[in-house]
C-alpha cells in the first residue's frame, strides 16, 4: 500500500443556512473531517491505496467517521476503538469582509487520550512507502506528541518517505516555543515539508520581504530547504484579497531549484481543507512519478478548485483537476 497518515478525524458542524454566524443558527450540516484524514480522502479519491491511523469512540459517532472514512477509498483496518468521545469543530463561513472563524471542541478526545505503548508503530507502518503527518496532531497531548515522533522516527527507519505539514493551531498550544521543540523533532525525520511563511513566522520568527507574498515565499523555501536539511519544501502562496476572493499560487523547492505554478484568482465557497487538497494532490503527482513542474501545477489547481467546493473534502477527480491546470477555467457548462 502507498499511503498511510496519523491523525484525529472530528465532527464537523456549520450553519445550515448561507450566511448564517454560529450564534444564530438553528440548524447545522454535519460532515467529519481533519487534517490527515482530509489527506487521505483526497488520495483515495484520486485512486490511491491510503489507510488512517487514529483512534476513535466505540459509538454511533465513531461507526459514523469510519464510514465516511471507507466512502472515500480509504482502509481503516488501523483504526482502533477506545475513550469517550470524538473531538468537534464549529465553523462559520465568511464572506466579503467577514472572516470565516472557527470553534474547536475537542479537550479529551478518544486520540489525545492515547496510551503510551497502545501503539505498534512498526506493525502499523511496515507494508507502505508514505507516511503523512502534521503538526495538529502533537498540539493534542503530550502523548500525542511522543506518538507523533515515534510514528516519524519508525517511518524513517523502515524506509518511508516522511512527509509533514507544518500546521500551527495557536489555540492547541501553550506557546509557540512548545510547538518549536516538537516541530524540530518532526523536521529530523521529514523529507517533504509543506508549509508557509506564515507559520515559519508563527514559530520560528522567520520573515522575508517582498512586494507581495509570491516573491516573500520565493525568496523563503531556499533558506528553509537549507534551515531544517530536508529534500523538498512545497509552499502554498495566498493573498487574501477579501474573505470571498483569494489569489493562489504554489511553489516547490527540489535540488535547489525553485518550481512555480500558475496563479489562480479565485472567489471562496469554503477554504477549509484547501491545504489538505494541496498536499494530497502533490504526493499523488509525486508518488506518480511526475516531473517537478507537472507535479506543483497538479497540487495548486487542486489547491485552487478545492475552493469551490464545500466541505472539507476535495472530491475533484484527477480528470477535473487537470483540466483545471491546464486553463479551463472560464466555467462554461460542460455537456
Amino acid at each position: 500500500m502507498s499511503f498511510v497518515t496519523f491523525g484525529e478525524i472530528m465532527l464537523r458542524l456549520t450553519p445550515s443556512d448561507i450566511g448564517v454566524q454560529l450564534d444564530s443558527s438553528a440548524a447545522f450540516n454535519v460532515d467529519y473531517a481533519g487534517a490527515e484524514a482530509n489527506v487521505a480522502s483526497s488520495l483515495g479519491i484520486l485512486g490511491n491505496q491510503v489507510s488512517f491511523i487514529t483512534k476513535l469512540p466505540p459509538n454511533k459517532l465513531g461507526e459514523a467517521a469510519i464510514r465516511s472514512l471507507r466512502s472515500y477509498g480509504i482502509n481503516t483496518d488501523r483504526i482502533w476503538r477506545g475513550g469517550e468521545r470524538m473531538g468537534t469543530y464549529f465553523i462559520e463561513l465568511g464572506s466579503s469582509i467577514r472572516p470565516s472563524s472557527v470553534i474547536y471542541d475537542r479537550k479529551n478526545s478518544a486520540i489525545s487520550q492515547v496510551i503510551a505503548g497502545e501503539v505498534n508503530w512498526e506493525e502499523l507502518l511496515k507494508d507502505f512507502k508514505f507516511l503523512f503527518i502534521t503538526g495538529i496532531t502533537p498540539a493534542l497531548s503530550d502523548q500525542c506528541a511522543k506518538e507523533t515522533i515515534l510514528a516519524a522516527q519508525t517511518a524513517k527507519r523502515l524506509g518511508l518517505h516522511v512527509g509533514f505539514d507544518m500546521n500551527f493551531r495557536r489555540s492547541l498550544w501553550n506557546s509557540p516555543d512548545d510547538a518549536r521543540k516538537i516541530f524540530d523533532e518532526l523536521l529530523a525525520s521529514t523529507d517533504i515539508l509543506f508549509c508557509n511563511t506564515g507559520v515559519l513566522n508563527d514559530i520560528y520568527q522567520l520573515e522575508y520581504e517582498g512586494a507581495d507574498a509570491l516573491e516573500q515565499t520565493s525568496k523563503a523555501i531556499p533558506e528553509i530547504a537549507n534551515l531544517f536539511s530536508v529534500d523538498k519544501v512545497v509552499m502554498t502562496v495566498r493573498e487574501h484579497l477579501s474573505a470571498s476572493e483569494n489569489q493562489l499560487s504554489g511553489l516547490l523547492y527540489q535540488d535547489k531549484t525553485i518550481f512555480s505554478s500558475n496563479t489562480y484568482l479565485v472567489n471562496v465557497t469554503d477554504r477549509f481543507g484547501t491545504g489538505d487538497a494541496f498536499v494530497a494532490a502533490f504526493l499523488h503527482g509525486y508518488n506518480s512519478g511526475w516531473n517537478p513542474n507537472e507535479v506543483i501545477n497538479f497540487a495548486t489547481a487542486a489547491f485552487a478548485l478545492k475552493h469551490t467546493i464545500k466541505g472539507d473534502q476535495h472530491t475533484s477527480s484527477e480528470q477535473e483537476i487537470r483540466a483545471i491546470m491546464e486553463g479551463h477555467t472560464s466555467g462554461h457548462v460542460l455537456r
